[in-house]
This record gives structure tokens, sequence and C-alpha cells, in this order.
């Protein structure tokens, strides 16, 4: 237990719910202010991708013992699905037993909302944050950005607010205070495939869903009640894009020609396609994350990234176990705390960020390919069999907690030897023998 400090957190989604878990632990009077409505009153649907929680996730729920609550909501997904336009593949993720797990992202976010509140913490919704005074942590809060604003004066404030944060937006305007944001030129659609009569799934309800056409691509996660919840990702200009659908049959059109096996499961395609809206994606990079020992950002406040890997979420919930690392090392000292919890992530956010970017011309355009889809199962038999010398870049990222900086580093150095091993004459039916096992050895140790 620390000294107990009277501390703020900006932002009541899934990591400043979590984060106000651990601060409650740690002995401190924490409370959470949004702009938003309380999203437990509300419906949360039309702009959302289904969340895929992985082993850092799970270890910072775990931590704090709320794992198991969660579990209750989440379904494991042990492979791929790959639909290509006339056949079905399959690719496991990982190891046997190795999954990651589909969750709603509303129904994760009332849950923690839940467990933050069971723990003891206020939370404040409907309350505009429009600015932050660095220097003693007081909040200005108000109806609208140039009316009258009431002060809330904390020991401390957390930036859990989001890409787009308002905390973050106080500390730009200092000197020295690095900072970028690149949107990609596609955006994300909202879709649904609801459950059979007989509430079961319509489709395989242990796989993560994908339909790779290249520059765009439609994915589906599993939901409880047995409908999945679909995002189509397109550009937002151009031949194939959300600009070019501009009626129901060029949509329908679009589908039938491109995700044929989609058009039976998602009876209200047209539908949604105009109801919902369509999102952007950005990557957001910045430092310092933090302020003295007065403020700090944590999770997509300091590090939004695109959803590629299904590691935002996944990021943000280890930030807070790494700054709890800190807070059990160095105790009241909390600059040092600070600096070291900056220090020791931001090289990982950046490594996970440039991952997500690279990942997605995997999911949407390489796990159609029979070169990348012989890369991983070459790998996998490769290292089935020396566990101990080859993990897969993805198991790298999803099934360890070990640092995504040295994932990146690694999978790099592995991708290098896979090219070798690709060029050799006949691999395709040669892949799987001592020869080549022999020369995937010899190139790791060189």
């Amino acid at each position: 237990m620390q000294t107990s400090l009277k501390i703020a957190i900006v932002g009541s989604g899934l990591v400043g719910s979590l984060l106000a878990i651990y601060l409650k632990k740690a002995g401190h009077t924490v409370h959470v202010y949004d702009r938003s409505p309380d999203i437990r009153k509300i419906n949360f649907s039309g702009r959302s991708i289904n969340l895929a929680m992985s082993n850092r996730g799970w270890k910072a729920l775990d931590g704090v013992g709320v794992g198991d609550a969660v579990r209750e909501i989440a379904i494991p997904m042990d492979k791929r699905a790959i639909h290509l336009v006339d056949k079905l593949n399959f690719q496991n993720y990982g190891q046997e037993g190795e999954s990651i797990y589909s969750i709603s992202r509303g129904t994760l976010n009332r849950k923690m909302i839940e467990l933050a509140e069971q723990a003891g913490t206020v939370f404040y919704f409907e309350q505009k944050i429009w600015d932050v005074t660095l220097s003693d942590a007081t909040l200005h809060i108000g109806e609208s950005e140039r009316g009258e604003w009431e002060e809330k004066k904390y020991d401390m404030v957390f930036g859990a607010d989001g890409a787009f944060s308002r905390i973050r937006h106080r500390m730009q305007r200092q000197s020295m205070f690095n900072y970028s944001q690149e949107f990609l030129n596609m955006g994300y659609k909202e879709l649904n495939i609801p459950a059979n009569a007989d509430a079961t799934h319509k489709l395989d309800k242990n796989s993560f869903h994908i339909w790779p056409r290249g520059e765009y691509m439609l994915i589906a996660l599993p939901n409880l009640d047995g409908s999945f919840t679909c995002t189509l990702f397109m550009p937002f200009e151009g031949e194939n894009s959300f600009a070019s659908l501009t009626d129901r049959k060029m949509v329908e059109d679009f589908f039938e020609k491109n995700f044929p096996d989609s058009i039976e499961v998602i009876p209200k395609l047209a539908e949604d396609f105009f109801k919902n809206p369509t999102s952007t994606l950005v990557t957001m990079k910045c430092f310092p994350w933090t302020y003295e020992d007065k403020i700090a950002l944590i999770g997509d406040a300091c590090h939004a990234i695109v959803p590629f890997y299904g590691q935002g979420m996944n990021a943000g919930f280890e930030d807070i176990s790494v700054l709890y690392e800190m807070i059990e090392k160095y105790g009241d000292d909390w600059k040092k705390i600070f600096s070291e919890y900056q220090i020791s992530r931001k090289p990982n956010a950046d490594a996970i960020a440039e991952l997500s970017y690279r990942n997605f011309m995997e999911m949407s355009t390489k796990t159609a390919d029979e070169k990348f889809l012989l890369q991983k199962k070459i790998e996998k038999a490769f290292s089935d069999k020396y566990p101990e010398k080859w993990i897969p870049l993805y198991s790298r990222v999803t099934f360890s907690d070990r640092p995504y900086a040295e994932a990146l580093a690694i999978g790099d150095f592995q991708n290098g030897i896979m090219e070798e091993i690709l060029k050799i004459e006949n691999i395709e039916n040669i892949w799987n023998t001592p020869e080549i096992d022999n020369k995937i050895l010899e190139l790791l140790n060189k």
C-alpha cells in the first residue's frame, strides 16, 4: 500500500476502469470522469470492433483478481477461418490449447465499470473535461469549451481518454513534447451476423473469420448470444471503397461478388451498411507520457494503434501491469514510478504500432497466399520440434508477455531466415524434412 492520494482518471473505458481497480488496490481514493453517459444505461453498437483478449490482457486482469469474471463473457478462438472466394481454410493460432478470446467491447466495458465500482471507485459521467493544470493536477470541467468551468483539485491525474485525449492536448503545449498522428486511407464499418433461431452461431464459433481481399477485407468475431460482430475494412476512396458504394444494390452486388458466402448470413447487410458510421483508423505516438509526479497518460491516450494485431486493449492493460510493477518497486516515489513507466513502455508501444500496421498486410493479402501459408506450416513444424529455438512472431506477441520490441526484432530475424528457406528448390515437397530443419538450425546459429 502507498500513502493514500486523491487521484482522478479521465476516461471510463477499458484502461481507465482497470487502472482504477489497481489504484484502489494500492490504497488511493479514485474518481473517474467521462464526458459520455454511463455505458450501462445506453445501447452500444455501430462503431465497434470486437476485442481479442490475449496473454497480456489476462495477466493484467488476473493481477487484480478480475480475470475469471471476464472469462465468463469471453469466447475462445483457437484459429483463423480464412474465407477465400471459392473455399474455406483454417489456420491454428498457436500450440494446442492456445486461444485468443473474443469479447464484445460494450459488454466488457460495462463489466469493468461494475468491477471498478465494487472496488470502491466513484464514477462521474457526462462530465466534460476541457483542460488540466499540469503543475497542480487541477481538472477544468464545464458544459462547453468556452463556458464557465468548475475546478476539481487532485493530487494526480491520469489521462485514459483515448486517441484524441484532452489531457494529452494540454501536455502537447509544453516545449519538447513530440507528437505524431497518421491516419490510414481506409476506414471501417460494423455489420452483424445474427444468431440462428436456436441461438447457435451461423459460422464456427471458435474461429476468427477473415475474408481477405487485398486492399479490403471483412472480419467476424463471435458473441455470447450466437451473433457475430463483423467489421468491413475498406479504403475511403477509389474503385473498391466506401465512396463507391452509394446505394443498396451496389452494396449487395459488391458482397455477392467479393464475399459470396457472407450474403446469406448478413440479412440486414444494406441496412447496417448505411445506418452504421464509417470510422477512421489512426496511429498516434507521443513523448513524454508524464509530467513530474502529477500527470500521466496511459493506453490509447499515449499510443493509439490500428487494430490489426488485436493488441490495442492488451497493450493498454499491459501499461497498467508495468505501472503497478513500478509502484511495488518504488513505493511513494511517483517521479521515479512515472519516469520508469514511460521509459519501459515507449519502445514497446512503438513496436506494437509497427507490428499492427504490418499485420493488415498479413490478414488482408498474405492469408490467401500459398507461399505465406507454406511459411506458416514450416515455422509451426520446426517450432514443434525445437520449441526452445523458435517461437513464431504471432505467438511471441499474443501468447507471451515478453516485450513487444523483442518480438519485433526476433520476428524480423526469423522472417529473414524463412525468406532463405522458401528460395530452396522444391521446398513445397521437402519442407518437413531433416534437411530443411538442419538448414534452419544453421541459419539460426550464423
